[in-house]
């Protein structure tokens, strides 16, 4: 894993709720996680982007950068309002109910992609903002939402290792052609 993102502040937002934490940044050291995400981190729409089985949302670095060269700028840690910046897993492989180990003790579970919002497209800005949600959707890179299984703690430099893989599990890629 290369990072781990909480909030850093909420922004106002013309959304329902009025505020997003889609504004993350890298923290230093550990970081507790229980069943409702990262300790210092917030949700303000559970309904969509929070609750028991989308507590931690991770995104591929190598996804991150494929966008960093289609929006020709930097998508640092937390851009997507990920907790954690991953390497060298594709997600899109994950099966959902897949666990892995994060650190000595986290145990997490994949439950489902994001589907890009408004809030998100908000995010982006500017004249990259129009038609967002469409291509970010057709690139089918979508990250994926994690519940936590067992509580522990997670730093940047944690393996991520996969300990069960339901094979007849639908992938994320195959969950999120479907949306």
């Amino acid at each position: 894993m290369l990072d781990v993102c909480v909030v850093h502040q909420l922004l106002p937002d013309p959304g329902k709720v009025g505020v997003t934490a889609i504004d993350k940044r890298p923290v230093v050291g550990p970081v507790s996680a229980g069943p409702y995400g990262l300790y210092g981190d917030v949700q303000a729409d559970r309904k969509h982007h929070g609750g028991l089985d989308k507590a931690l949302y991770a995104y591929a670095d190598e996804d991150a950068r494929y966008w960093a060269d289609q929006l020709d700028r930097p998508t640092p840690a937390g851009w997507y309002g990920e907790n954690l910046r991953v390497s060298g897993i594709d997600l899109s492989a994950a099966r959902i109910g897949e666990q892995w180990r994060v650190g000595e003790q986290l145990v997490v579970e994949v439950t489902a992609p994001r589907i890009p919002c408004q809030t998100f497209a908000r995010r982006v800005g500017g004249a990259d903002q129009r038609g967002w949600v469409k291509r970010f959707m057709q690139a089918g890179r979508p990250g994926a939402y994690l519940r936590v299984v067992a509580r522990g703690q997670v730093a940047a430099d944690d393996a991520i290792v996969v300990m069960t893989r339901p094979e007849s599990a639908s992938t994320i890629a195959e969950v999120y052609a479907g949306a």
